[in-house]
Order: C-alpha cells, then structure tokens, then sequence
C-alpha cells in the first residue's frame, strides 16, 4: 500500500501509518478482540496523493465510508456500539471533514459514520465543526530519525532573534491574497522582512534544523489550519515557539506546558510582534528554554519506532486511557500497559 510513494511516511501526515506500524510490534496489541477496549482501523486518507504529491484528500471521504463498511459488514464489534469503541487517525488539515479548503469542509462537515468514534486528529481548532469534543489532538509528523541526525551542540550560541521559513503567499489556493493565514503571514513578512531581528525568507534552506537550533524565537504562524510541523520543530530544537492562531488546540495540553514554553501572540498583534518578543525579560526567556531543554517535553511530540516511554504513541494511548467507562484513574505512567487493542481486519484495503 504504502510502497507506491516513499512520501508517505515522512510527510506531515504520516502519524496515520506510524501509529499503524507502531501498533503492530507493541505490547498493548491483542489478537483476541474479546479482550479489546479499542479496535483501531487503518485507514490512510492522506496518501491518496493527487499529481503534485501532495495529500489533498480528493476520495478521502470515500476511502473512509468503504473501511467502515467493510468493517461493519465482517466484523461483528462495529455494529454493537455504531464505533464508539473503535479510533481513527485522521491527521489531515481539517480532520474527519475530508477537505483540504476550509469552506468545502466546513460544508461536509464530520462524516456521519464517524459520530461516535473516537478521532485522532492533527487538526485542532476550537469551536470548529471539523473537531470532535471527544477527539484526541496529536502533534504534525516529524520523522525522529532525520531530527536525531540534525541534532548539534546544545551549547551552541542562539544567534538568531526569530526565525521563520515557509509559504507567505499561497497564490495557488489563493490566487487574490488575503486570506491565507488570514493575513498572519503576509503581516510577518511586510512588517518585518527588513528588520535585522528577523530572519524570515520562504526558501527551505538546508541548514534549517540547525538554524531552529540557533535561534532564539521560532516563529509558528497559521497556515490554512492553525498548527505546522514546525511547531514540532521548534519544541524539539529547543527554540521558543512564537504561536500565532487564536483558536488552536494544542495537543497533550495535560503533559506539555504550552503556556509556559510559548509565547502566544493574538493574529491582530502581528505588527507589534518586534515590541512583543523585544519586551520579555531575559529571565523569562530563560526559563523556557529551561523548560524546552526537558527530554520529556520533546520525546511527547515524536512518534518513535519502536515506541519510547512518554513519546506522541503513549500519549495517545493514555488518552483513550482516560476515555474507558471505567474512568480516568485508569492513567498510567508512560511505557506501561494501558489498553489492549485489536486492528479491524481491513489490512487489504487499498487507498489507491
């Protein structure tokens, strides 16, 4: 399934198959689906690739409504709770809602089949239609292995005040402007593309790694949802994210201290952001970096193959943890067992 393109396990939405593979070897798994509390069903929507290689989710829709039919149709558990026992992973811009647009989303909203389901989306807006009350928000995919390998000496100086790479203008979805990033983007790069304290450029540099590393503010703007890998990037490469979406839920928001890392900057403050991060106190600046430099912080926003103790795969057991009816006392420390599970025999289905 996978083989047809190697991108599909490195892109931004690729938690939909690690967390598939990671289940596979790991000890939670049971092949006796009287012992479940969950049934998990591998579906990946975002590798149903359109010409530019990107995962825009044009069948996603029906990709999924096939899986839960065929589940449904051979497999007796689907059935007993219309699958609110059973979670997906839906790790794509706009979640269960299948669109890559926000408006033609926000029109399908939530596939009906799914109402009772528990989601594992990347996705996390408040009060959006796209986003379950009872989902379970999840870091952007970012492969461990390249990070480890980008990895240089913590001590090296943090030269750089903010820094910032990516699209500013997306002339291809928004060909008139304006409401990419509602505007955020646009703001950052004509307010401050010339200020020395600055560094802001849509080229994908490949030092990039290494200049999160160096600098000091990681600049983590709205794209057409409101979170990116690269606020994964810079959690992990110990460098201040600066925040600016004002209605993004963050994920694990029970285990890293979002408030205490970041810096959170409202979408209209934009042109004062020099004056923002100018005025915070050394010490404060410090502190999270303090913070930033703790391993457990980091290890909570990879998926790790195998899985690690504390790291993105154990968060999300814990959460389905926490929804059992037998309350949320069932929260365990980090590597232990939580929940026994069984895949849904969809393993034949191609996305293709």
């Amino acid at each position: 399934m996978i083989e047809k393109d190697e991108r599909c396990l490195t892109h931004m939405f690729a938690a939909e198959i690690m967390m598939h593979q990671i289940l596979e070897t790991n000890s939670v798994r049971t092949l006796d689906p009287e012992e479940a509390d969950w049934f998990y069903t591998p579906v990946y929507t975002t590798c149903d690739l359109n010409r530019r290689g990107l995962p825009l989710l044009p069948k996603s829709g029906r990709i999924m409504r096939s899986a839960i039919q065929y589940i449904s149709t051979n497999w007796p558990y689907w059935n007993r709770t219309q699958g609110a026992d059973h979670f997906f992973v839906v790790p794509h811009d706009f979640g269960a809602c299948f669109h890559f647009k926000e408006k033609q989303a926000i029109d399908r909203g939530i596939l009906h089949l799914l109402e009772r389901a528990t989601l594992v989306q990347t996705f996390g807006q408040k009060n959006h239609v796209c986003l379950k009350d009872n989902s379970i928000v999840i870091p952007a995919y970012a492969p461990p292995q390249k990070i480890q390998a980008q990895l240089i000496h913590p001590d090296t100086p943090r030269s750089i005040f903010a820094y910032f790479r990516g699209c500013i203008y997306d002339v291809g979805n928004d060909p008139n402007g304006g409401y990419y990033a509602r505007g955020a983007r646009a703001a950052i790069w004509e307010n401050f593309k010339d200020n020395p304290l600055f560094d802001i450029s849509t080229e994908h540099p490949t030092t990039y790694y290494q200049d999160m590393q160096r600098s000091v503010f990681c600049l983590c703007p709205l794209g057409w949802a409101p979170w990116s890998p690269r606020l994964v990037e810079a959690v992990v490469f110990g460098c201040i994210p600066v925040i600016i979406a004002d209605d993004i839920v963050l994920p694990f928001t029970d285990v890293i201290p979002w408030e205490d890392i970041g810096v959170f900057v409202d979408e209209k403050d934009v042109p004062d952001l020099d004056s923002i991060l100018t005025s915070i106190p050394p010490e404060v600046i410090f502190r999270k970096q303090s913070l930033l430099a703790n391993p457990l912080v980091k290890q909570a926003m990879l998926f790790n193959q195998p899985a690690q103790p504390g790291d993105a795969f154990h968060q999300v057991l814990n959460g389905l943890a926490r929804k059992l009816p037998h309350g949320p006392d069932v929260f365990l420390s980090p590597g232990e067992k939580v929940l026994n599970w069984t895949a849904d025999p969809v393993g034949d289905l191609k996305p293709w």
